[in-house]
């Protein structure tokens, strides 16, 4: 069912989850705000929000190559502890965040870094773009908001869905590792590099290459 942003906006606010896991959990509750709460406790999103705002310096930095070189990502991740940072679980969620990348290609790690003008010349677009499929003006500017959220889903990291588990978007990811190890994680900076970016290639399917590798 829909939800509406203020209803977002309390489950937010009573619990500190992300904007989308609030908005999973009140759709999966069929609104109902006090179910949508236990849902998000019951997955651990509540109690990760908290730790959210602990200082969290220490971490790594984790280079992934593609098969052939073709690819390279190296991303910065940071825990609250050295000790955390040596651990098999975070090291393994760190190399499965550098291999997202060399996947999916985000072109940043959250919505709040996209610059706005960025975002400006998308809306002019996608305005045009409905103007010109003939959709009445009225509705329009609400089209334009929802292809804008798409755009968050395709191009920021934390939106996106997992490349092994589809069902969990990357900011969903990163609260359940912050729920288990205990310590707040930030995902803070990203470099992709691409062989031959900018020049003229064929087209390639990452994800499938990606994921082929990491399945044998």
């Amino acid at each position: 069912m829909a939800v509406s942003a203020s209803a977002v906006k309390e489950l937010r606010e009573k619990t500190g989850a992300g904007m989308l896991d609030c908005k999973k959990a009140l759709e999966e509750a069929n609104g109902d705000l006090t179910k949508a709460v236990e849902l998000l406790r019951e997955k651990g999103l509540a109690a990760a929000a908290k730790k959210a705002g602990r200082v969290a310096t220490e971490g790594v930095v984790e280079s992934y190559i593609h098969a052939g070189g073709r690819i390279g990502v190296l991303v910065e991740v940071n825990c609250e502890t050295d000790f955390v940072a040596k651990t098999d679980q975070f090291k393994e969620f760190v190399r499965d965040i550098a291999m997202h990348i060399a996947a999916s290609s985000p072109l940043f790690v959250r919505r709040e870094e996209v610059p706005q003008e960025v975002l400006d010349k998308e809306r002019e677009i996608l305005r045009a773009q409905a103007l010109n499929e003939g959709k009445p003006e009225k509705i329009v500017d609400k089209m334009v908001e929802g292809r804008i959220s798409k755009y968050f889903e395709e191009n920021c990291l934390m939106d996106q869905s997992f490349i092994k588990d589809p069902d969990k978007t990357i900011a969903t990811l990163l609260n359940e590792k912050i729920s288990t190890i205990g310590e707040n994680i930030s995902i803070r900076r990203f470099v992709r590099y691409e062989l031959g970016e900018g020049l003229e290639k064929k087209q390639d399917n990452f994800v499938e290459e990606v994921m082929a590798q990491v399945n044998q």
